[in-house]
């Protein structure tokens, strides 16, 4: 029922994305984001993300990438246009979640991000035990995730392996979110 917190589903597509600092391997979830997952999945087969780098990195919340600009303000949908958000009740912000990027309902693109969070705030287990969310998910929360993001950002993949990678791309020195140095995602391959 809740697919990131279980074992990874042969059925479901898994991608490899190799960056300067690594490798992060994610489980994508079409069945519950078909249309965020076959963007993602489009857009890496036509190498659209290679290149590209992580241009915006927060400690202890994510890493976000996929503008071929390079400034968080470019990168088209596999379509050419925005398009919707894909919210799910078995999908959550959770640490390791790959949500979309987005500047407000229904503007998806191809910019995304990877949770990063290890510590959530303490008063927010009683906030998620107040909305009802599932005691398996709370009890994944306390890994780390951002549960504010939820129903606001399209959950689509989770990560399997990497998260070191991802904590290490987090703790880069930054200028305003900008990582000093740049680390240029390489490719992404469809495993």
């Amino acid at each position: 029922m809740y697919p990131q917190i279980n074992e990874i589903d042969p059925a479901n597509p898994v991608v490899e994305i190799t960056s300067d600092l690594g490798k992060i391997i994610i489980e994508l979830f079409p069945k519950q984001a078909p249309k965020s997952v076959e963007n993602f999945l489009g857009l890496s087969k036509k190498g659209y993300y290679n290149g590209t780098i992580f241009h915006r990195v927060i400690k202890d919340f994510m890493i976000q990438g996929g503008d071929p600009m390079g400034t968080g303000m470019g990168g088209q949908s596999l379509w050419g246009k925005p398009f919707e958000d894909e919210f799910s009740n078995e999908l959550f912000n959770l640490r390791g979640a790959l949500s979309m990027a987005n500047a407000g309902p229904n503007t998806n693109g191809s910019q995304f991000f990877i949770v990063q969070n290890q510590n959530l705030p303490a008063q927010m287990v009683g906030q998620l035990k107040a909305a009802n969310y599932p005691q398996e998910i709370i009890q994944a929360y306390l890994e780390g995730g951002t549960p504010w993001l939820d129903h606001r950002h399209t959950v689509f993949g989770q990560v399997r392996t990497g998260m070191a990678i991802v904590d290490k791309i987090a703790t880069l020195k930054t200028n305003n979110d900008r990582p000093v140095e740049d680390v240029t995602i390489k490719n992404i391959v469809i495993k």
